[in-house]
């Protein structure tokens, strides 16, 4: 059994000895073992304290004072230590997260124009380097300018319905980007040297290569003394610049209702038979003629004195074309990974 005197400095020499274990606490984790040894249910404040009932009514005050007092002391230097870890640790966690602003960053990704823009962009850029000027028209056309005009017969096959998407009698989605070429004719009056870039519309089943919407360039001119020859040696040039220098190519006859007389050009590749051999075939890539003496009347232009070739080519088959692909779906599927292949 314990003196007041003896229970005293056991409490002073618990204060010193938990003090310094306190003060060495490296982390939450060991100051917390720290606490619990010192005021946990079998701590040694509370072993101690136990013995404070052996003591006289006298002396229990005494021995009771001197332990309130070990205990402030210990729970406030514990209050200390942990705000001290707190500052320690929150400090240890900025250095491992602080960024060095000193190093280049990460750049984003950034985007890339859709392949049928690049080779769009490139059919108006080689055009309007031999002097063509852009001229854009309405989606949405009256029949007159998407076929009267151009002079197709009220019979022709095109305007099936299969064929054309009609939103009344009148009014339909255009077929081709021809009308441009006959409001800028109606607009203005000889020369002119104008293309025209934008989509067209067909009632066709979505196939590798068939699409509702696709686009097209229009392209054209009208002065005094135009000839079939000025058209070759445009078509020529556009060629030799979208596909090529050494690319061959051919001119045959065909017919269209608004030129007379009228020619599709087929442009020769090299591809290997299934029997390994490499064979040369001839891919259609646009349509092209004399503008019909019709077509110039109609816009009120005398046909006597003026001239003029036109030329249509689909936008998706050059592309299709150019880089080897055979759906053209792919175009419009918006599949990143295709995509990214034409950054």
């Amino acid at each position: 059994m314990a003196t007041l005197s003896e229970l005293t400095q056991q409490f002073q020499r618990l204060a010193a000895e938990e003090a310094g274990a306190i003060r060495g606490a490296a982390d939450s984790a060991q100051l917390e073992e720290v606490r619990r040894g010192v005021f946990g249910k079998k701590g040694r404040l509370s072993t101690l304290m136990r013995g404070m009932g052996d003591l006289s009514a006298e002396e229990r005050p005494l021995a009771g004072k001197a332990a309130n007092d070990v205990k402030e002391a210990l729970a406030a230097a514990i209050e200390e230590r942990a705000a001290q870890i707190r500052k320690e640790e929150l400090h240890a966690a900025l250095e491992a997260e602080r960024l060095d602003i000193t190093l280049p960053g990460i750049p984003p990704r950034v985007g890339s124009l859709h392949p049928l823009t690049q080779t769009l962009r490139e059919i108006e850029g080689i055009f309007t380097a031999m002097g063509f000027t852009i001229e854009l028209g309405p989606d949405i056309e009256d029949d007159f300018h998407n076929f009267g005009a151009l002079n197709f017969p009220e019979d022709h096959p095109s305007r099936d319905m299969q064929d054309t998407i009609y939103l009344d009698s009148d009014l339909l989605l255009r077929t081709h980007t021809s009308p441009v070429q006959i409001r800028a004719m109606q607009a203005r009056k000889p020369p002119l040297a104008i293309i025209a870039p934008g989509k067209v519309y067909r009632c066709d089943t979505p196939d590798a290569t068939h699409s509702p919407t696709f686009h097209q360039v229009e392209g054209f001119m009208v002065d005094t003394d135009i000839r079939f020859s000025d058209l070759r040696g445009v078509l020529e040039a556009f060629i030799h610049r979208i596909f090529g220098p050494d690319v061959t190519y051919r001119m045959r006859p065909h017919f269209f209702p608004f030129t007379e007389p009228s020619t599709e050009v087929d442009v020769f590749f090299a591809r290997k038979s299934p029997t390994g051999a490499l064979v040369r075939e001839p891919l259609e890539i646009l349509g092209a003629g004399m503008i019909h003496p019709k077509v110039l009347g109609n816009c009120g232009i005398d046909p006597e004195r003026y001239t003029g070739f036109a030329f249509g080519m689909g936008v998706e088959r050059i592309t299709m074309i150019r880089h080897g692909i055979n759906n053209l779906g792919l175009f419009f599927d918006n599949d990143v990974r295709f995509l990214r292949q034409f950054d």
